[in-house]
């Protein structure tokens, strides 16, 4: 196992393998969220780079590879930041709205977004070829897309249920074992599992927007069964890789710490994040 240390610190059908023991190491590289102004920065090889600035309005998200960005302004444009060029490529959508996050698919090269108020849609992220509907869906706040493609999931306006929609079929079912939720992160490659936030007092859901740091459950969207990830400490979150594996983030007094768990939930390396990640949101874990 390494560990590494930082000082200062149409629809797209894929297949994800699962992780074995040849899975590459990460290297630490990752996109984070700044707790204050929503700037999205890349950080890799000891060094910051900015990504995009999305403004006051947290619909943001960062795609896989850690180069793009996309957001939905006050206004209601989805807007794509690459290459050093901002595009809006979708207009009339539901702005000012913390919780209506669009979503990358697992390629980084489409966007998911949700439309009229239960549509979610994608597009090309370079503006090309028109939208496409996946679906209808009460599930529409923090989209999550599985890397195989074919779900796409989030929870309810009313925060009380979290529905998974299947983009082969265009219907969605909601999911066991959910009575309020705040939070989906990301889903298992197959769909099958998410990590979501389960609020510990439900008269306090919050405006929905990205949190910088939450207590992750893994969440059986079939059978309904939860748990927690199988790291000790305080944990920050977790988010899924596409090859299976799981980082789990764990607080630090001067840095946090990402665990990086193989398919069958073995620890298989640790990452010291940067010191100036501390408080911010972590967006994507990079290969």
């Amino acid at each position: 196992m390494k560990i590494l240390v930082v000082a200062g610190a149409g629809v797209l059908l894929t297949t994800a393998l699962p992780a074995s023991a040849t899975a590459p190491e990460l290297s630490g590289a990752a996109v984070y969220a700044g707790a204050s102004d929503n700037q999205l920065s890349r950080y890799e090889g000891g060094a910051w780079s900015t990504i995009a600035k999305p403004g006051s309005m947290p619909q943001y998200a960062a795609s896989p590879d850690g180069r793009k960005a996309a957001w939905v302004t006050s206004s209601g444009r989805l807007q794509v930041r690459s290459g050093g060029r901002t595009t809006t490529i979708v207009s009339g959508l539901q702005g000012a709205t913390p919780c209506l996050t669009p979503v990358w698919s697992a390629d980084s090269t489409r966007v998911a977004y949700t439309q009229g108020g239960d549509t979610i849609m994608s597009v090309k992220a370079d503006g090309s070829g028109a939208p496409r509907k996946l679906g209808r869906s009460a599930g529409v706040c923090h989209l999550a897309w599985s890397a195989d493609g074919r779900y796409v999931a989030g929870y309810t306006g009313e925060a009380n249920a979290l529905y998974r929609l299947d983009v082969r079929t265009g219907k969605a079912v909601r999911a066991k074992g959910v009575k309020w939720i705040t939070h989906v992160q990301s889903l298992s490659p197959n769909g099958r599992n998410a990590v979501v936030e389960v609020p510990a007092d439900p008269a306090t859901l919050g405006d929905g927007s990205w949190p910088a740091a939450f207590k992750p459950v893994l969440l059986d969207l079939v059978t309904g069964k939860k748990r927690a990830p199988a790291v000790k400490g305080k944990l920050l979150g977790a988010l899924y890789l596409k090859d299976g594996r799981l980082v789990v983030r764990v607080a630090g007094a001067s840095h946090n710490t990402l665990v990086v768990l193989d398919g069958a939930g073995k620890e298989v390396q640790r990452i010291a994040e940067p010191a100036r990640a501390k408080k911010q949101a972590l967006l994507q874990v990079l290969p």
